[in-house]
């Protein structure tokens, strides 16, 4: 039997769908991601189901239990609530996923006090050499995707 490696595919920006993204990117079914999680019964398939489709959300300590077992941050797969400078970051990393051949292009952001948020202004200076990495191919896609997958501001220089 051959098997034919096939890019994860986004279907929009939610939870659940980066939750499916993320185990496909490593390769699990869902059999597989609920038996690590230690689901039982006939139903176990269900609630990973219902997670990746939107139906329900897992709660954070589910999430988590999730990011480990998938290798990725939390931060990548929880619900976001903008409240936090990684949601915003980490919105434009999926949304780049969702539309790949759209260009997106930012500048520096001003807060509201019109001070540089530095924690964003870093990523972008951070996303931008990465991106140039993986289009010279200095990097694979799936060297960029286990960044984006794993990108996190804490110990950030800034």
């Amino acid at each position: 039997m051959r098997l034919i490696y096939t890019k994860p595919k986004l279907r929009d920006l939610s939870q659940g769908s980066r939750i499916a993204f993320a185990r496909q990117f490593r390769f699990m079914t869902q059999d597989q991601l609920s038996d690590k999680l230690g689901l039982t019964g006939e139903c176990k398939r269900r609630t990973m189901t219902r997670y990746e489709k939107g139906i329900r959300n897992p709660k954070d300590d589910r999430t988590n239990e999730i990011s480990r077992i998938l290798n990725v941050s939390f931060d990548a797969i929880k619900k976001y609530d903008f409240k936090e400078d990684i949601d915003i970051i980490y919105t434009l990393l999926w949304l780049e996923e969702l539309i790949p051949n759209y260009q997106i292009e930012l500048e520096p952001i001003f807060n509201l006090y019109g001070k540089n948020n530095l924690n964003i202004d870093g990523f972008l200076d951070e996303w931008e050499k990465m991106r140039l990495k993986r289009k010279k191919r200095y990097i694979s896609y799936e060297e960029y995707i286990e960044w984006k997958l794993n990108y996190s501001i804490e110990n950030k220089e800034l």
